[in-house]
């Protein structure tokens, strides 16, 4: 599994594509079940190109938010982010993430580190903890 980047409009993505294959970076593309476009790049690039196709997609986050929020009347309610995991048994599973968290979240966190967040919750979901935490770490 590569790094995901999910857009809900089509020009959005076909700007962020545009903007990879400038820089020769292989991707998938792909439709997502919860309606929108995933664009899919592999794993282990380096860390400055990372941070470009960071700040391209957040600007275009931006952009798409704000179009949304001009044209579509209580779009925050049907609006989500996914991401897919691999719970404990093999199953792949994605984890629906609420638009009021998804800015928040990609402000602070890179997709691998949002993508470990929600592993880990997932795992501690499936593995509840009994008793105090301090004494089960």
């Amino acid at each position: 599994m590569g790094i995901e980047y999910i857009f809900f409009y089509e020009h959005f993505r076909d700007r962020f594509v545009q903007f990879i294959s400038t820089r020769k970076i292989a991707h998938q593309l792909r439709w997502d079940e919860m309606g929108g476009f995933v664009a899919e790049l592999p794993d282990g690039l380096d860390e400055a190109v990372t941070a470009e196709l960071e700040a391209e997609y957040e600007a275009l986050m931006e952009q798409e938010h704000d179009e949304q929020t001009a044209t579509e009347e209580g779009w925050v309610t049907s609006d989500a982010m996914g991401v897919e995991i691999r719970l404990a048994d093999g199953r792949p599973c994605i984890v629906r993430i609420p638009q009021p968290f998804i800015r928040r979240l990609s402000q602070h966190f890179s997709p691998e580190e949002l993508h470990a967040l929600v592993a880990a919750i997932a795992q501690g979901v499936e593995n509840p903890v009994t008793g105090p935490i301090c004494k089960t770490l």
